[in-house]
């Protein structure tokens, strides 16, 4: 466990003023907590993200600048859950348009977090009311689950085709290639699209995403 408790944590961000820092010092920053061992608890992983990120992605009015981006790419790499626990959420309750931090949120499921933190990015969204801002971030989501094909087999090398049959060798290597949500989540997402259809009768996103569930899972709906 990290020697700090989260009050104690609180604290010494506070007096560092950690969430007003100069953004090249962050980056610095996230490095080190990288290379700490023991890892930080869960707890204080969610204390930091809240310090070093939320006023400052709160306040976005426009792109994020590339040290305040490879910071929260950094922290994201180890400590991704907390931080959408923390941050992913309070983005997503702001009220408002919200707009660069919903570009943020979606940049971030489509290239940094892992397949278990973009689903829980997508049941924390549903746990809202759905509205035109919350869009585009289950779209995101759902890109994820739409990639290239594995590589044929035949361009293995041999002993990979000696061991094993074409069709055991892309069946290993599809869950490399292919993000699918779980069942329950998928139900749940396709009840709250159907269920708020009539609040969305003009918006052409939630006719993309309608369209975009039709063509990923089509052999899920009927």
């Amino acid at each position: 466990p990290c020697p700090l408790c989260c009050p104690q944590l609180e604290g010494l961000c506070s007096f560092l003023h950690v969430s007003m820092g100069p953004e090249q010092l962050l980056v610095r920053f996230c490095s080190w907590l990288l290379l700490l061992s023991p890892d930080l608890s869960y707890s204080s992983a969610a204390v930091l993200a809240e310090q070093l990120f939320l006023r400052r992605v709160l306040a976005l009015t426009q792109p994020p600048s590339r040290h305040l981006m490879a910071a929260l790419t950094l922290f994201c790499s180890k400590y991704s859950q907390p931080f959408c626990r923390v941050l992913v959420a309070a983005v997503l309750r702001e009220p408002g348009e919200g707009a660069e931090q919903v570009k943020l949120v979606c940049e971030l499921v489509e290239e940094c977090l892992e397949p278990d933190c973009v689903r829980l990015v997508l049941s924390q969204v549903l746990e809202e009311p759905l509205s035109e801002k919350l869009l585009p971030v289950v779209q995101a989501v759902l890109g994820r689950q739409v990639r290239e094909p594995p590589p044929h087999p035949s361009g293995f090398p041999c002993w990979l085709q000696q061991r094993w049959s074409n069709e055991e060798l892309f069946s290993l290597l599809l869950p490399l290639f292919q993000e699918v949500l779980p069942a329950e989540l998928f139900d749940l997402l396709v009840l709250t699209l159907c269920q708020q259809a009539p609040a969305f009768t003009t918006s052409l996103n939630y006719t993309k995403l309608v369209s975009a569930v039709l063509t990923t899972y089509q052999s899920q709906v009927r």
